[in-house]
C-alpha cells in the first residue's frame, strides 16, 4: 500500500530532491539544507539578518522564499506524492489488469 510523502525539487546545478513525511517537515528540511547552509559572508548584512530572523522564528517558508529570490533558484514543492513500497509489487499483476491499457472497448 502506498503512502504519501512531501517532496521538493531544487532546480539548481546539480538539481536536488528532498522528501519528508509531511509538508511541515519538508519546509524545515529545506530551511536547514538550503537556507542555513548559506555562508553569512556571501550575502549582505540585511539579507543575512532577514534569513537568520526567519529561521530563528521558525518561519521556514519565508526563509526558503527569500533564499530562492536571492539565489534565483526555483524550488518546486509537492505536498502529497505517492511513495511506493516493495509490498506494492505483490498485487501488480492483478492491478495491471484494471489499467487503461488492458481496458477493452
Amino acid at each position: 500500500m502506498t503512502r504519501l510523502v512531501a517532496c521538493a525539487v531544487v532546480r539548481d546545478d546539480p538539481p536536488a530532491i528532498f522528501a519528508a513525511d509531511d509538508i511541515e517537515t519538508l519546509n524545515w528540511v529545506l530551511a536547514l539544507k538550503l537556507v542555513a547552509t548559506t555562508s553569512a559572508s556571501t550575502v549582505s548584512d540585511s539579507l543575512r539578518d532577514s534569513l537568520r530572523s526567519a529561521l530563528l522564528e521558525e518561519r521556514w517558508g519565508d526563509a526558503v522564499e527569500t533564499w530562492m529570490r536571492h539565489n534565483n533558484v526555483v524550488v518546486d514543492v509537492y505536498p502529497a506524492m505517492d511513495f511506493y513500497l516493495p509490498e506494492d509489487i505483490e498485487l501488480a499483476s492483478v492491478e495491471m489488469q484494471f489499467t487503461p491499457l488492458f481496458n477493452e472497448y
